[in-house]
């Protein structure tokens, strides 16, 4: 039989249009002779969809509600189910039906309400097997202030950075930027705490660009990050593949771009009207950087994936500067594209990919179930059948 596999995408969030490239991307490589495919899409408003009509990515050109069936996700018996909703309704009320259900949940999200453990915290309410990390891991992949002082606690090579939220920064810009130019100096990279696909981060070279590069941050961000700029930099990239010691780097990637920083163009808008066409992202696979320095690499993206106990596919991006220096920038949880084109060149083709991240979500769910949910108290009885049964 079968396995029924939900592939959850959309979301509220910025990185909303990148998710569902991603999604069906993914969709698509599952081989089908082993599973049944469940589309299931979040709206911008962060209402749940599943038809087919998913398949196809024009649907999001001018999205109708009506070839689609909204849902209300629940969990029974391990699996995720796909609730008839009638919209008339106020009230749910009684007549609900199961329209769809899943064995295992592929979440496809990026950034916000997705990536971040809040669909993983709900999913684990369910007590639904999942293929991305945990609630912990995402939360914290999710939040570069948090994950920095992670890394900088495990003793990994951080660059230099200082941060704050927008209500300091509201009524302290003055001497926020003074501390920033102490600190660190220029040039700076500034960035919402809790976004990906580089939105709203800019590069900061005078106090004027780094007034304007905050008041970009914190439109999109209630935490704001403030790092050194790199001269001469070099990104460098690997994607670990696992869960807890059953842990694989992949080979090694660099994105050469035209710029000194990929931006959300750079990334995703290459070829259209507006973007920098093909030419401005490569990537050179393997990354040219040498035998010792690709060993250490690897190493610290293992160990970076074991200490957030991450799950599934995580790509670590890392920052080489001029003298070889490696400094470790941050783990994406759900890498667009799931990061398939750093395992090709390892012999594992996309559709096994999703093979083995279906493989470690059961493994992780049923190590999770193993684990003790009760514990026999004495509390309760003494409440309700002893002298003092009345609370308050």
């Amino acid at each position: 039989m079968k396995l029924k596999v939900a592939v959850v995408f959309g979301g509220r969030t910025c990185e909303h249009d990148v998710s569902v490239i991603s999604a069906l991307q993914a969709a698509g490589a599952l081989d089908r002779e082993s599973y049944d495919v469940v589309y299931v899409y979040i709206d911008r408003d962060g209402s749940w969809y599943t038809g087919d009509a998913l398949k196809d990515i024009r649907f999001v050109k001018n999205f109708d509600p009506a070839k689609v069936d909204r849902v209300i996700p629940a969990g029974e018996n391990g699996k995720l189910r796909l609730l008839s909703h009638d919209p008339k309704k106020k009230l749910f009320g009684t007549g609900l039906s199961v329209l769809a259900e899943a064995d295992v949940v592929l979440p496809v999200m990026h950034g916000m309400n997705g990536e971040d453990g809040t669909l993983q915290g709900m999913l684990e309410m369910f007590n639904v097997p999942y293929t991305s990390a945990g609630v912990m891991g995402s939360a914290v992949g999710m939040d570069k202030i948090a994950m920095k002082l992670l890394f900088m606690g495990c003793g990994f090579p951080v660059v230099n950075g200082v941060w704050f939220d927008r209500d300091r920064w509201a009524v302290d810009r003055e001497s926020l930027c003074a501390m920033c130019e102490e600190k660190i100096g220029y040039p700076m990279f500034v960035k919402p705490a809790s976004l990906g696909s580089s939105i709203g981060i800019n590069r900061a070279v005078n106090r004027d660009g780094l007034e304007e590069a905050v008041d970009t941050a914190c439109a999109y961000d209630r935490r704001i990050l403030v790092e050194k700029g790199v001269e001469n930099l070099r990104e460098v990239n690997c994607a670990v593949l696992g869960y807890a010691d059953k842990v694989t780097a992949s080979v090694l990637e660099m994105p050469v771009s035209s710029s000194e920083f990929l931006n959300f163009a750079d990334k995703y808008q290459r070829g259209e009207k507006g973007g920098k066409g093909m030419q401005s992202l490569t990537r050179r696979v393997p990354a040219p950087i040498g035998e010792e320095l690709t060993k250490k690499v690897k190493q610290l993206a293992i160990d970076a994936f074991k200490a957030m106990d991450l799950k599934g596919v995580v790509r670590i991006d890392f920052i080489l500067d001029a003298q070889d220096n490696l400094f470790i920038n941050e783990a994406n949880t759900i890498p667009g594209s799931l990061a398939f084109y750093l395992w090709e060149p390892e012999g594992i083709p996309f559709s096994k990919l999703l093979d083995r991240m279906i493989e470690h979500a059961f493994e992780a769910h049923a190590d999770k179930n193993r684990s003790v949910f009760s514990y026999d108290s004495t509390i309760l009885s003494n409440l309700v059948n002893g002298s003092k049964g009345k609370l308050g």
